[in-house]
């Protein structure tokens, strides 16, 4: 699948590779590590994971790639793009390997599983995979590798969460972290290898979760989001008073750590999010007033074909129920064109829906068949792509006009803002976000603003990704 992502240009475009920093600094280490992030926002958490497993095994991490003795790559398997990326990088890390003999190259996360074989037998690109719940068997797994043989674990855990382990914050600016409540998916959408990558769902041990945005708020972070696959369904169940505790109570014990302690959350399933999880948003000012709702398809028919356990109608009746609720919220959405047997009739009843549910912005993909799929199995990819790609121009085009008249609301509005740093255009400007999710653009002058600060901020103008505005006292 291609994605395009509007709205947000300067925060929330889907990542395509980020090398970790490491802390060298912080001790002498012999053996350096270098790694590479591809993907969602859980492929991020889990490659803070293993930079903690790999530092308490005598590794330090480094972002010069020449002097990495074990070169990883985190990648991801739910579009084709991804996995062509990922490939060319192991091209060009097999040749650094001529010059360095001794170097390891491993690949981490949903490729792992899904392409063992090809990636360690066939292609000869590496020499170690590793799947997204064996990275506790890293360091036995490096061992094996640099006595020359192929070191393999892909195996799918039903209760691996790795909630006793602090991950290592990679390139992080000290203000906003991941903090992951649960891993794998239930869901089976037809067009999606997450169940079959990731595994069943599990949820992670509550007091864990808390325990660990707490640390970060002690560490100076001012915003947590909180991450899943489908994080409503998240449900953990105290193994000795039998305690039971659903997103929403654990959303609470989160914003309760702190007023000052930003709460974000991904992403959600239309099925699962409850009016108790919207009840609790509005009841704390820092719990953001932003949902993701992917939605994927307009069409019922192609809903269905998807998996997806939602009508039409049943989607449009959950997004007026979150704007009955919380009137300020912000809704954002995934989106596919051109999946299989889509007409052209359906592709209008995707536009619609866009344009009933007013979303902020999208993350908006053409259809690419995914092995190993329930689609792949039982559907034929039958739209040509050159329809797919129009299609998908249509509901882009859709979606700049749905972000434009978004933006040009917020126009005279004074928003709280959480300041994260520089504007990537100007180290002139400030850039933050307001509760909705939205990125403002501001200008330092000679204000005594610092990153991390909340300020407000009037909006006196807009693009149709970023709001800009001024300083309020």
């Amino acid at each position: 699948m291609e994605v395009l992502s509007i709205g947000n240009k300067e925060h929330d475009e889907l990542r395509q590779g980020e090398a970790y920093a490491g802390t060298p600094e912080k001790g002498s280490f012999s053996k350096h590590f270098y790694i590479e992030s591809y993907g969602c926002a859980m492929n991020f958490a889990d490659s803070e994971v293993v930079a903690s497993i790999l530092e308490k095994n005598g590794f330090g991490g480094t972002r010069n790639i020449e002097i990495a003795d074990l070169i990883l790559i985190n990648t991801c398997s739910i579009r084709e793009k991804a996995e062509q990326t990922v490939r060319k990088r192991l091209t060009e890390f097999r040749k650094l390997k001529k010059d360095k003999p001794g170097m390891l190259v491993g690949v981490l996360g949903c490729m792992a599983e899904r392409l063992k074989s090809k990636l360690l037998e066939e292609e000869k690109l590496v020499d170690l995979v590793v799947g997204p719940d064996a990275y506790r068997s890293l360091p036995d797994l490096i061992g094996e590798a640099g006595t020359g043989q192929k070191a393999v674990n892909v195996l799918l855990s039903r209760d691996e969460t790795y909630s006793d382990i602090s991950p290592i914050r990679i390139d992080s600016n000290g203000i906003s972290g991941f903090v992951s409540i649960m891993r794998g998916c239930n869901n089976m959408c037809s067009f999606c290898v997450v169940p079959f990558t990731r595994g069943r769902e599990r949820s992670r041990d509550a007091f864990s979760i808390v325990a660990e945005c707490r640390n970060l708020f002690e560490q100076g972070y001012k915003e947590v989001t909180l991450l899943g696959q489908n994080v409503d369904s998240y449900y953990w169940t105290h193994p000795e008073t039998n305690e039971s505790i659903t997103f929403a109570m654990l959303l609470e014990m989160v914003a309760c750590i702190d007023p000052s302690l930003r709460v974000r959350f991904s992403t959600s399933h239309p099925k699962d999010i409850t009016d108790e999880v919207l009840f609790t948003m509005k009841k704390y000012h820092n719990i953001c007033k932003y949902i993701h709702l992917p939605v994927q398809s307009g069409s019922s028919r192609v809903l269905q074909l998807m998996n997806r356990t939602y009508t039409r109608e049943w989607y449009l009746s959950k997004v007026a129920r979150i704007r009955e609720i919380m009137p300020e919220c912000s809704i954002s959405a995934d989106i596919i064109a051109g999946f299989c047997t889509e007409t052209e009739e359906d592709h209008q009843d995707t536009i619609s829906i866009m344009q009933i549910a007013n979303y902020d912005y999208s993350y908006m993909y053409f259809y690419s068949e995914r092995p190993g799929t329930l689609a792949a199995k039982r559907y034929t990819d039958d739209i040509p792509e050159e329809v797919k790609k129009r299609r998908l121009q249509e509901i882009v085009d859709v979606q700049w006009t749905l972000s434009n008249e978004s933006n040009k609301r917020d126009l005279g509005k004074t928003f709280e803002v959480l300041v994260e740093g520089d504007s990537k255009k100007s180290d002139q400007d400030w850039m933050g976000r307001n509760s909705q999710n939205k990125v403002i653009v501001f200008p330092k002058e000679n204000h005594s603003i610092q990153k991390g600060d909340y300020v407000q901020v009037l909006v006196t103008g807009c693009t149709k990704g970023t709001l800009m505005g001024t300083f309020k006292n």
